[in-house]
């Protein structure tokens, strides 16, 4: 009996070893409820966070937390099933997130999670899917910086043509 109950401590370990290393570095770590949800489902969870860059995990609610209070961020106890969302983009995770929600009567539900470092409820989540991602946020950008030259000449036009027409 011993023997296996040493066997799982170590194992337990490398879990949490493995999940603390998934955590250094990211963006952002939101706690789900994939409770509803049937294998096929998840299965078409997983395959969506990965295609956008982001980790799914199942893991046990004690070793989760352990997990985050080593890699130094603030947990909030859990309770019931959780699977861990683990995001160098919070934003796109977020959506990703919302999305599937959406398509599937609201499931998995967001119990919260962290943010850079800061504890986020489920409406904070909710607020982070509306946000543009790095990407969309950078075409916009990219589309003012397109439209200044434009305006420029616009208006040059426009004090030429005045100009013109005073004489």
């Amino acid at each position: 009996m011993k023997a296996k109950t040493k066997a799982k401590k170590p194992q337990k370990q490398l879990l949490v070893d493995g999940l603390v290393a998934k955590l250094n570095g990211a963006q952002a770590l939101y706690y789900t409820d994939f409770t509803g949800l049937n294998v096929k489902r998840m299965t078409d969870l997983r395959r969506r966070l990965k295609k956008a860059g982001v980790e799914y995990v199942v893991i046990k609610n004690t070793l989760a937390l352990r997990a985050v209070n080593e890699a130094g961020l603030a947990g909030t106890r859990l309770s019931g099933p959780t699977g861990v969302v683990v995001a160098q983009d919070a934003i796109t995770a977020a959506k990703v997130l919302s999305d599937f929600a959406k398509e599937n009567d609201s499931k998995p539900a967001v119990k919260g999670g962290i943010y850079e470092g800061n504890a986020v409820d489920e409406a904070m989540v909710k607020k982070l899917a509306t946000l543009p991602t790095r990407e969309e946020a950078l075409s916009m950008f990219a589309g003012y910086l397109n439209s200044i030259p434009m305006m420029f000449a616009l208006a040059l036009d426009a004090r030429k043509a005045q100009l013109e027409g005073s004489n």
